[in-house]
Parts: structure tokens; C-alpha cells; sequence
């Protein structure tokens, strides 16, 4: 019998199983399966963060503005320490960092242009809810260039004011204006310029100090611990005015900074 004349197909099912070459299957190592989970620190922090973005939403259904601006301060704390404990704990995954983008959207996002819109923009109608929108998209898109420039970018500066930042800036006005007893209708108008501007700060190329070049292991001189020390105090004294006029400094800093960039 001829075996050159036959097809190759019927010639490789005559073939037993038991008879291929052991030498194939054995020289092909076997591939761990990559161990599936998430880091558990970490993400406790950024569901902590989340929670708080949340509960300031409800806050803000409820009335209770000054609790919505307060948790979105929390959540900025609770923010900055996921980072940092992933790093110390050396626990940074991809999944880390898509929901921690995810969590800021919410609080730093969604949930200032809420409150803001429930405060002081609903009786704007039209201008109100599309002054939170603005808001809201800048947030979104700030996110999601910060995510596509990471690793290609100054680390001194950010490009575009922090989502973080913004969020303070719309949070600890509301919190400034309540506890000085000022309703939101009576600054509708100013909100709604306010709000607008800072989510479109967000997707400028302003460039903003980010602080990450700052070496707090380092000696400084004895003033810059007494000018901590004052800063602390004013905080514990006017938590909500001093975290405004903060934010809202750094908020215009960038601006100042190309304007004397100009005059230069």
C-alpha cells in the first residue's frame, strides 16, 4: 500500500494519539493562570471616597448643604491617601487606577454639580442645569486626559485645574455662603458664572503648581513651620471661608500666572 498517494488529511487520522511524538507536549511549558483579585487597602479608600461623594448628593436632596460640602472635602482626603497607600503598600494595579477615576467622577463631578444646582441653580431654569452640565463634562474630560497624558507630562504642573481643586472651589463656596447665613437665590447670578468657569478651567491648558516636587523630608526655615502653624489655626478657627479663599487663590493662581507670563 501506497502511502504517498494518500491525502495528508487521511494520513494524519490514521495516526493514533498514543503515538505522537511526547516530545511536543512535553517541551511546551504549561502557562500559570495569572491570580485573579484586587488590592484590598487601597480600594477601601477609594470606596470610602466614593461613599462620600454619594452622601453628599443625598445631603444635597435633603437640604443639608453644609454636610454635601463637607463630604466632598472628605472625599478629597480620602482621595489623596488611596495614592499615597498604594504606593507605600506597593499595591498599584490598572484596576486601582480606573476606579479611582471612576469614583472621582462621582464625587468630584457629578456630585459639586448637584449640590450646586440644587443650592442655588434651580431657579435659573435653562441657564441653571446647563451651568452644572458644563461643570459635570469638564470634570469628565479633565479625567480622561489626565488618564491618557499620565507619564508624558510635567509632574510639577497640571495641565488643566485639578478635578479635586474645582470640586473645592464649588463646595467651599457653598459652605462659605451657608454658614454666613447666605441662601443660594441670593447668589444664583455669581454661581452661575462660577460653576461654568471652573469646568472650563478644567479642560484649559492652564498650567497648575501640583506640589509633587515638594520635599517635605527636607529642613526649611523655622518661619515656614510658624506660617503652617497660622494656616492650621485659621483652618480650626473658619474652616469654610479659609478653604474657599484656598482654593479659590489656586483656582485664579494659574490665570495670574499667564497674565505676569505675558507682561514678562
Amino acid at each position: 500500500m501506497k502511502v504517498d498517494n494518500m491525502p495528508v488529511e487521511e494520513t494524519e487520522k490514521d495516526i493514533p494519539k498514543d503515538e505522537v511524538d511526547s516530545d511536543t507536549t512535553e517541551s511546551k511549558p504549561t502557562q500559570k493562570q495569572p491570580r485573579r483579585g484586587v488590592y484590598l487597602l487601597p480600594n477601601l479608600f477609594t470606596t470610602a471616597a466614593l461613599f462620600s461623594g454619594f452622601y453628599s448628593i443625598i445631603a444635597a436632596m435633603d437640604g443639608n448643604f453644609t454636610q454635601a460640602a463637607v463630604a466632598i472635602f472628605i472625599s478629597m482626603v480620602l482621595d489623596g491617601l488611596d495614592g499615597r497607600v498604594a504606593r507605600l503598600t506597593r499595591t498599584q494595579s490598572a484596576f486601582g487606577a480606573e476606579y479611582d477615576s471612576l469614583a472621582d467622577m462621582v464625587s468630584f463631578g457629578i456630585a459639586p454639580a448637584l449640590v450646586a444646582f440644587t443650592w442655588a441653580l434651580a431657579p435659573l431654569g435653562k441657564v441653571g442645569w446647563i451651568a452644572a452640565f458644563i461643570y459635570a463634562v469638564g470634570a469628565a474630560l479633565r479625567l480622561a486626559r489626565f488618564n491618557t497624558m499620565i507619564g508624558s507630562q510635567d509632574k510639577r504642573y497640571f495641565t488643566g485645574l485639578p478635578s479635586p481643586s474645582a470640586a473645592a472651589i464649588v463646595a467651599g463656596v457653598i459652605w462659605a455662603a451657608e454658614s454666613a447665613g447666605v441662601a443660594g437665590e441670593q447668589i444664583a447670578s455669581i454661581m452661575a458664572l462660577l460653576v461654568p468657569v471652573t469646568g472650563l478651567l478644567m479642560v484649559s491648558n492652564v498650567k497648575y503648581r501640583s506640589f509633587k516636587d515638594l520635599n517635605l523630608k527636607g529642613r526649611v526655615p523655622f518661619v515656614v513651620l510658624l506660617i503652617a502653624v497660622l494656616v492650621l489655626v485659621l483652618i480650626a478657627l473658619e474652616p469654610a471661608l479659609v478653604l474657599a479663599g484656598v482654593f479659590c487663590a489656586y483656582g485664579l493662581w494659574g490665570l495670574l500666572g499667564i497674565v505676569f507670563k505675558q507682561l514678562r
